[in-house]
């Protein structure tokens, strides 16, 4: 799809009318989280040679669920048939696994890259698009996170980006394993796909 090609049927919304509905959604920090993120997203879209305009507009969106209520997304869970598995754990797979369908219908975006961008913003996928691979990243390194390895998280994703999701996804993964958390069986899928034939050091 070539720049700025997105149809009102794909994009119902201007960025403005998309901005306000993120702002009521969300919380200020969080609201400012989501901007930095389209900006990064559209930062890397430029080095990567992909759309911008559906870079930023994937990244604006990413964390459209991240503060609906438990009870949203266990709905959502049973009513879509989607695994019961699901159900075991909680917001911070939720917002993004089940979430791009709260972007689909009340957003009314239908660009299958971009909701799909949004579904595997946190857990990734063992095949992720230039643009999906941009989202991961954006709201890893933008501008706002400050935890150990994230400036070499930034070089590393402008310099390659499929570097990047490598660098993320181990991160992630020695966190969970460290602090004794569970592992949602996409993510040990997407280390699978992108980490040990990485040449990651």
């Amino acid at each position: 799809m070539e720049n700025d090609q997105l149809s009102s049927a794909e994009l119902p919304f201007t960025r403005d009318q998309l901005v306000q509905k993120l702002k009521d959604a969300l919380t200020d920090s969080r609201f400012h989280h989501v901007l930095r993120v389209e900006q990064t997203a559209m930062d890397l879209a430029k080095t990567n040679h992909v759309d911008v305009k559906r870079a930023g507009i994937a990244g604006l969106v990413h964390d459209y669920a991240k503060q609906r209520p438990d009870a949203d997304f266990i709905q959502a869970i049973k009513h879509y048939h989607l695994d019961p598995e699901l159900l075991n754990y909680g917001n911070a797979i939720w917002h993004g696994v089940v979430g791009w369908l709260f972007v689909k219908n009340e957003l009314r975006i239908s660009d299958i890259e971009i909701l799909n961008a949004v579904r595997y913003h946190t857990v990734g996928h063992e095949y992720m698009t230039p643009l999906e691979q941009i989202v991961y990243m954006a709201d890893y390194i933008e501008p706002g996170r400050d935890f150990p390895g994230v400036d070499e998280a930034r070089q590393l994703t402008f310099d390659n980006l499929k570097l990047g999701v490598a660098y993320q996804t181990k991160q992630t993964l020695a966190y969970l394993v460290e602090n004794n958390k569970p592992v949602f069986p996409q993510t040990i899928a997407t280390y699978n796909s992108w980490v040990p034939d990485s040449g990651l050091k």
